[in-house]
């Protein structure tokens, strides 16, 4: 079993779009919610949400024996996958560099669908308006200003430990669920396409 590593191995958006056009395509797993993968997702992924990835590893891993490429907005939700796949045995997972965004900044082909706000920024919408809102609060209730310090603190802990407690929260909204992913979906759509 493979242990999983500190900073994963990576592909760039040139590279991958090379190995697109050889007709050596990898895998492309995308571990955005449903809502940020249907607004706009690179031609031919999958969607895995990286809550669904970490509990079915396992059983994911049956299916993605050739190389993978995992795709988020930024990097950071694919590194996370990737090491719940390397905890899993799963060799030859790369993480695209700079995630959908940096495919779109290098306007490369996209599928769009229904724009949503991606989690990240509703995360700072939720995050910032509980601050100000505590804030102005606490000029008339002293004690609400503990809990701008709560969210403050929990902003700290997410940037240090790579996870957000709000992120996972705001993602089970109905509005960032779209299309309703599940294992079985997943694992029949990989089984049927085998390359």
């Amino acid at each position: 079993m493979t242990t999983p590593t500190s900073t994963p191995a990576s592909l760039d958006v040139a590279a991958l779009q090379d190995l697109i056009g050889t007709g050596q395509a990898p895998r492309l797993i995308d571990v955005r919610t449903p809502a940020e993968f249907e607004s706009a997702h690179i031609p031919g992924a999958y969607n895995v949400p990286l809550d669904l990835l970490r509990e079915h590893r396992d059983e994911l891993r049956a299916h993605l024996d050739e190389q993978v490429v995992l795709v988020c907005r930024s990097g950071q939700r694919a590194a996370q996958a990737e090491q719940a796949l390397a905890t899993a045995g799963l060799p030859n997972v790369r993480v695209l560099t700079g995630g959908i965004n940096a495919w779109q900044a290098a306007h490369a082909p996209v599928t769009t669908g229904t724009p949503r706000w991606d989690l990240e920024r509703q995360v700072r919408l939720v995050a910032g308006s509980i601050v100000l809102v505590a804030v102005l609060v606490s000029a008339l209730v002293e004690p609400v200003k503990w809990v701008a310090a709560f969210i403050g603190a929990g902003l700290t802990v997410a940037a240090l430990t790579n996870t957000c407690a709000m992120g996972m929260m705001l993602a089970k909204l109905p509005y960032n669920r779209g299309p309703r992913t599940t294992v079985d979906q997943v694992v029949r759509a990989l089984a049927t396409d085998q390359r």
